[in-house]
């Protein structure tokens, strides 16, 4: 259910109607005052404020402008008294969704709060979509309309402007460090450094140097102090990827980095306080990972606080046309060419299986720009190497091979056929096949046609 924060500094309708709201079935936060309410929405996310409007100190339209300026999408009700029509007007204009007068009786609060659940419910999902979302949120590089996608842009929104820790998980080239990056971008660190580190690059005897830094004299080589990583995120992001490459031993400092914000350098005696919000992600079942013993239960929930969870490519395909649009206008514009995709390819793009995920299709894709040499992208250009010399299997009507295979069969069949009936001449048969003289040529080396 969605979650609500009441705003009224009368404490028993306060919790009059939070418990109207609980025995709904709604996840509900009270704040006293417009000043713990405008605290409260700077550091965690709702989806519906409903909001006294007459409040010492910041009140009912302080509110709303702040929630609006801070989460432009969570809905706003103003709660009014006998005489205050106006003011709850002219709240609806600066962008309150609705307003309810008191005293009201629970069937009117609940229908009023569900229609705005639903309103921010269904913006959520199709403004995640829009290009002025997409800029004010920063999430250019995070291509797709599948509802996968959808649901990680609108849980970014959400999450980011927490300092809650963030767990990504999914399998390798999914995009865990774009997602990372928007929600830093997103938060109230976001003009604080993002350091990212790949946990599998680092030898562990040099991880907690690289990481936590080192006093003079901690070990051999040492010549002087030095600052960590950590310490050079203070105030930021700091993004783990492959945490579940650490190793057991530095674990158990990184919790204690994340619950008492300090580290300890390498040979020193003392804590140095750090202020970071710690993002990690891995392609490893960090649940097995904990049976086996190679990753510590308390450091995963620490981490899995807020948890992302992102598909492969083959199980959102619906994004594989808008990904491959980006990518051909990226590398058109680095190799400056223009490009368009023979007969075949795009289907061919569709029905892959991906075990590289987006990586391996933006490797497909700025593969065939480079390749090309007339301006036409075939399938030729595309296929991965692995994918042509993949182990038999069976296919559709009991053929034999992958799909490569299966092309591969009906293109020689195809230009065996133009080549008999042209009696060997390749010009004429490139120009029935409408290919190049060139790929004509090439293809028919690949595939021991002539």
């Amino acid at each position: 259910m969605s979650k609500v924060l009441v705003v009224d500094d009368q404490r028993n309708m306060r919790t009059t109607t939070s418990m109207m709201l609980r025995s709904a079935g709604y996840d509900v936060d009270e704040a006293a005052s417009g000043e713990e309410a405008c605290e409260k929405t700077s550091h965690d996310s709702y989806d519906l404020v409903l909001t006294d409007l007459k409040m010492g100190g910041k009140d009912g339209i302080d509110v709303l402008r702040h929630v609006k300026e801070q989460a432009p999408l969570t809905e706003v009700i103003v709660m009014t008294a006998y005489g205050t029509i106006e003011s709850a007007v002219e709240a609806m204009r600066i962008g309150a969704y609705d307003y309810i007068q008191k005293p009201f009786a629970e069937e009117e609060l609940l229908v009023k709060v569900e229609r705005a659940s639903e309103k921010r419910q269904l913006a959520g999902e199709m403004s995640v979509m829009a290009a002025e979302f997409r800029e004010r949120y920063r999430f250019d590089n995070i291509i797709g309309r599948s509802a996968p996608i959808r649901d990680v842009l609108g849980r970014i929104v959400r999450i980011a402007p927490t300092d809650t820790t963030v767990l990504i998980t999914g399998e390798s080239g999914t995009g865990k460090e774009l997602v990372a990056r928007a929600v830093h971008a997103n938060s109230l660190r976001a003009d604080k450094p993002f350091v990212s580190v790949n946990c599998a690059a680092i030898t562990e005897t040099l991880l907690e140097s690289e990481l936590f830094g080192h006093v003079r004299g901690a070990y051999t080589g040492a010549i002087g102090a030095r600052k960590g990583l950590f310490e050079e995120a203070n105030g930021g992001t700091f993004f783990f990827d492959e945490i579940a490459e650490t190793p057991i031993s530095f674990q158990a400092k990184l919790l204690r980095a994340i619950q008492q914000g300090e580290i300890r350098r390498l040979g020193d005696n003392k804590s140095v306080l750090v202020d970071v919000r710690v993002i990690a992600a891995t392609n490893q079942d960090l649940k097995l990972a904990i049976e086996e013993k190679r990753f510590r239960q308390d450091l995963f929930y620490r981490l899995a606080v807020a948890r992302f969870i992102l598909p492969p490519l083959r199980e959102r395909r619906e994004d594989i046309p808008q990904l491959v649009e980006f990518f051909v206008q990226k590398f058109s514009k680095k190799m400056r060419r223009q490009v368009v995709f023979g007969e075949g390819v795009m289907d061919y793009l569709m029905s892959y299986d991906y075990p590289g995920n987006i990586r391996e299709l933006e490797n497909m894709v700025e593969q065939g720009v480079a390749l090309t040499v007339n301006g036409v992208i075939d399938l030729d250009d595309v296929i991965p190497p692995e994918a042509r010399d993949a182990p038999q299997m069976s296919g559709a009507g009991g053929a034999q091979g992958t799909l490569a295979d299966v092309v591969d069969r009906a293109e020689k069949e195809a230009i065996e056929a133009v080549l008999r009936q042209v009696e060997g001449n390749k010009e004429k048969a490139a120009e029935l096949l409408g290919l190049s003289a060139t790929t004509l040529w090439r293809k028919m080396k690949r595939l021991s046609v002539g």
